[in-house]
């Protein structure tokens, strides 16, 4: 019970705790006003780092959602040309994540860390299309058991500038495993083929339990 109220929080979010619990001290001894405020954003910096666990279905003839938040689109596309899959056709997902989800992506399914590539770029709204292709992201090639390619992409957003790998490449990953997170607002895309999406737009769902598609 007392982990759904006070649910553990990713090792980023303690200096974050920190800055912002001496600032509230500061603003408190300034006017009382000031440091209730400063309080409500601490709270806000806690659970903006929460990182609770999360229980998979560990079943490939599934993928799983690889972070909480919004669907944006279930399109038909081509696959990334940053990992050279710019010629094959696969399902992607895309997913915004507001600065009040839980901000840890999961892996969506079971399998090898093929490669991991990161892009600099700028800081659009996360919710745009062409940020797929023009803001800060980090690429997530997975091959599963069945051989076929997942990608997950972490892309920043107008506010989240910091995008945090714990992941690295030939690392054997079980669905819903962590594999980073972002600091403050952003988005994941996911490709895969050979699955039938079953999220709809608008759509929430939950890292590492919201099923996205069924073989």
């Amino acid at each position: 019970m007392l982990d759904k109220i006070f649910p553990k929080i990713h090792s980023e979010g303690y200096k974050f705790l920190v800055i912002f619990s001496v600032a509230t001290i500061i603003l408190y001894l300034i006017h009382g006003f000031l440091g209730f405020v400063g309080f409500v954003l601490t709270i806000w910096v806690y659970y903006f780092f929460r990182d609770p666990d999360r229980v998979s279905i560990g079943d490939e003839n599934y993928r799983t959602s690889p972070a909480d938040g919004l669907v944006l689109q279930v399109i038909e596309t081509e696959g990334p040309k940053e990992l050279g899959l710019e010629n094959k056709k696969f399902t992607k997902v895309s997913i915004f994540m507001n600065v009040f989800d839980c901000h840890v992506n999961r892996s969506p399914c079971s399998g090898k860390i093929s490669q991991i590539l990161y892009k600099p770029g700028k800081f659009i709204n996360a919710s745009f299309d062409k940020a797929s292709e023009e803001n800060e992201r980090n690429y997530y090639k997975i091959q599963n058991s069945f051989g076929e390619d997942i990608v997950v992409v972490q892309i920043a957003g107008l506010i989240a500038r910091r995008i945090v790998s714990e992941s690295q490449e030939g690392q054997e990953l079980d669905q819903g495993t962590r594999i980073g997170m972002i600091r403050f607002g952003s988005r994941a895309d996911i490709y895969f083929e050979n699955y039938k999406p079953l999220v709809k737009v608008d759509q929430k769902t939950i890292a590492g339990e919201t099923i996205l598609a069924k073989r």
